[in-house]
């Protein structure tokens, strides 16, 4: 139930009797019935939003108040899916507004509203409340009210005849009865003060008649029958049948096993829609295998069923276009602006919905659909059939992203995406740090090791051996096809055509704009497929870039492309020991320099399972990467680990793999960049195709702003105390002594302590780097101004001679 508390209309129905009890007394002890039930769960404040295929019911469990912070370790909001056997859909009805001329003045409200605030909440919704009706329900709220103390001084009926035992109880309450009149404009500044009624000449299409009369009051009850809430029935793409003499559409021929009880199909009054909910329930529980006994008759006495006479629009002395006569409370639409839209040619209630907006949004037709259809069908003299109905689509009410999303609190906070080594670096004492949605291991803390100590243990250990690390989430895109050379060829800097088979190459992708978007290593495994590496978190857009590429700009190409992230386990082993350690397991390939040199792929076998194996290095050292089917990657992790013992393994995290990488000047896209770098700011000058006629970017590089002096280029810092480690973000000055506001003429990109080296080292983007080195620079930081030598970017084995050690 999406209330507070279950029930529904019962908790308004003040005088009915069922079995002799009070409404409220037979409720309680129902909810208790069924509270004591082992196999039965009551779900208060919660929304039953969409019905989807196969019985499957989604609902949004609202557990705390909005304003209330929630207990500890509780949620706000909760989805359930629920899929089962049987569905009973007791969706009840909506009470319709009625469309006349000031409907929607504060004051005027529906005539359930105001019962459901005086039974509920015990609050008057008014002093002096009036009513206008088409239905019979609206009477009874005028009594409940009357009773409480409300002074109603007229309740206008549409219809001329009336039952006459709603107008002796009125009669007996002293309340004023106008059948046959209507409501043709509401008065009033900041709130309703009067309405006047007029009578109704020929029936509500034939206009009023004589004079309207002024009645003092300061809130107007309209109600316009109900209509049956059919939204999650719709859901299910289940037919809708049209009921003539209701003026409204039923349910019809079913989709899913359900079963629709009470005033959802149209039986109105608390006696019949009890007696249909008992029985729907009992064929929906032995439909569902459960034994039940047959529901018993109840009864009711005070019930309200009542009659009504739909109406499109109260007759009014105005002229239709100088009316303001709301259909759509929410989206201010009015009975002009559907007659409008007809007359502009929407002749389908869907064309109708999208010019006026009417029954959009929230509503989602809740309020404004059926006399929306029925202004729109008489302007086209049509039956509302002939129009349409418009579509009832999920959710039933607005609903949270965060109800959908989950629990985002701790460790649930956003989706976390884990590779298939994750749980052994979980095991084995790792430090996690999320990197776009994945988490990865940071470090790897021995007993009695801080960050700083792991860090550089790690380091030590990998350049003088072997190090090992999970590399998974580095994005992968296949891209096959006979024109997958020349795609590549067009999307990159770097040549591609002539990429030999088995041979890997380094490629940097460029924006419109000339600015780096993301790098890689691209290796070809034959003439027509490539295997594409990504940053871990530039995977999504750099696929999304390629297809729009591909869709919009070379649809003559035959390429296709696949997301391969999650298809591969992808494993580092890095070091002089590296080739010792894989040689042994490899089969179907050679790891001599001669016969598989650095930047080379190969498709072999590793500990017996089939396998990509790379030769490519972000450390600087001899390097591998081994890509095997995701479902193998903690398997050959775990045999690496065992056979590496012998050559002191060391497994290492990112913050290792950073410090490595940097002392090799190996830059990192989103780190060294900043979306206003070139590959020559980068110094990557050299991956640009000099030959090459076109290639995303290529324009832009020749812009004058990205070929003028002192634009900020990667160098490499080395501060006067080789133990001070910078920041990094920090700024970087020409001048200490300069007045603030300081210039800043750069930023420092990449900062770490070096083990290898015994000191810091740091990579910055700083104005005419290159053209600095040597130089002295400063860096003020919330310690002290550090002075700083500009240099190049590698301070690790600049020759490369470690790579085939």
């Amino acid at each position: 139930d999406e209330g507070a508390e279950i029930g529904g209309a019962l908790l308004a129905e003040a005088a009915a009797q069922i079995d002799g009890r009070s409404a409220s007394d037979w409720l309680a002890e129902a909810l208790a019935a069924l509270d004591a039930m082992p196999n039965v769960r009551l779900l208060p404040r919660t929304t039953a939003i969409g019905y989807y295929h196969q019985n499957m019911v989604g609902l949004a469990e609202r557990v705390t108040d909005h304003l209330a912070a929630p207990p500890e370790h509780a949620p706000r909001e909760r989805m359930w899916r629920v899929r089962a056997k049987q569905v009973v859909l007791a969706q009840g009805a909506l009470e319709r507004p009625l469309v006349f001329h000031g409907n929607d003045r504060p004051g005027v409200m529906l005539a359930g509203a105001a019962q459901t605030y005086l039974h509920r909440y015990g609050v008057k919704v008014g002093e002096g409340v009036a009513v206008v009706t088409s239905h019979d329900s609206a009477w009874h709220a005028a009594f409940d009210l009357a009773d409480a103390g409300v002074a109603v001084p007229a309740v206008a009926d549409v219809r001329a005849t009336v039952d006459p035992a709603l107008l002796a109880a009125a009669a007996k309450r002293g309340i004023r009865c106008l059948t046959g009149h209507t409501v043709t404009e509401t008065r009033g500044r900041l709130r309703l003060h009067s309405v006047y009624v007029a009578p109704v000449a020929n029936g509500v299409a034939g206009g009023v008649a004589g004079g309207a009369q002024v009645i003092r009051c300061d809130t107007l009850l309209m109600s316009g029958g109900w209509t049956p809430s059919l939204h999650l029935f719709s859901h299910t793409q289940g037919r809708l049948d049209w009921q003539a003499d209701g003026q409204t559409f039923l349910p019809g021929a079913k989709t899913e096993d359900c079963h629709i009880a009470g005033a959802g199909r149209g039986l109105w009054g608390l006696a019949s829609a009890l007696a249909d909910g008992a029985e729907a329930g009992a064929q929906a529980a032995e439909a569902a295998g459960f034994m039940v006994e047959k529901a018993a008759d109840l009864a009711v006495e005070g019930d309200r069923t009542g009659k009504g006479m739909p109406v499109s629009e109260l007759p009014s002395d105005r002229p239709s276009h100088k009316r303001r006569a709301f259909v759509d409370f929410q989206n201010d639409v009015t009975a002009k602006d559907i007659r409008l839209a007809v007359h502009e040619g929407m002749h389908s209630i869907e064309h109708v919905k999208r010019y006026t907006t009417s029954g959009m949004a929230t509503d989602q037709g809740k309020l404004a659909n059926m006399n929306g259809l029925a202004i729109a069908a008489e302007a086209l003299e049509r039956e509302p059939p002939q129009v349409g109905l418009t579509t009832f689509r999920p959710p039933y009410t607005p609903t949270t992203f965060g109800a959908f999303a989950g629990y985002h609190q701790g460790a649930e906070f956003e989706v976390t995406r884990k590779t298939p080594i994750d749980a052994w670096a979980e095991e084995n004492g790792a430090v996690f740090e999320p990197v776009s949605l994945w988490r990865r291991a940071w470090y790897f803390p021995q007993k009695g090791e801080d960050m700083h100590r792991a860090v550089a243990r790690e380091c030590r250990e990998t350049r003088a051996s072997l190090g090992i690390m999970d590399a998974s989430t580095l994005g992968k895109i296949e891209v096959v096809g006979p024109d997958a050379a020349e795609f590549l060829h067009r999307m990159y800097t770097n040549p591609f055509l002539r990429l030999g088979v088995g041979r890997c190459r380094y490629g940097v992708l460029l924006g419109e704009d000339g600015y780096i978007r993301d790098d890689g290593v691209i290796g070809r495994l034959a003439a027509d497929r490539f295997h594409v590496t990504t940053t871990t978190g530039g995977a999504p857009r750099v696929l999304n870039m390629m297809e729009d590429y591909l869709q919009t700009e070379w649809p003559d190409l035959a390429v296709w492309l696949t997301s391969t992230t999650e298809q591969w386990a992808t494993i580092a082993l890095n070091g002089p020991n590296s080739r010792k350690l894989l040689a042994p397991l490899v089969e179907g390939q050679a790891l001599s320099d001669e016969a598989f040199p650095h930047m080379s792929v190969a498709e072999c076998l590793v500990a017996g399972v089939e396998a990509r194996l790379f030769r490519v290095s972000f450390t600087g050292e001899m390097g591998f990467e081994v890509n095997v089917p995701a479902r193998h990657g903690r398997a050959l992790w775990e045999r690496l680990m065992a056979e590496g013992q012998q050559y002191g393994i060391c497994p290492y995290g990112t913050e290792t793999m950073h410090v490595l990488r940097a002392e090799k000047g190996f830059i990192i896209v989103g780190q060294e960049t900043d979306g206003t770098v070139t590959p020559d700011d980068a110094g990557l000058g050299w991956a640009v195709g000099k030959k090459k006629p076109d290639f995303v970017g290529k324009r832009s590089l020749a812009r004058p702003d990205l070929v003028a002096k002192g634009r900020k280029q990667v160098v490499g810092l080395l501060t006067e105390d080789p133990k001070a480690v910078l920041e990094e973000g920090a700024q970087i000055v020409a001048d200490p002594a300069e007045p603030l506001p300081m210039t800043m003429i750069g930023h420092v990109t990449s900062s770490y302590w070096s083990e290898t080296l015994g000191r810091s080292i740091a990579l910055a983007l700083v104005e005419g780097g290159r053209e600095r080195m040597s130089q002295t620079l400063y860096v003020p930081m919330p310690d002290n101004t550090h002075a700083v030598q500009v240099t190049g970017t590698v301070f690790y084995d600049p020759d490369g001679a470690r790579l085939s050690m």
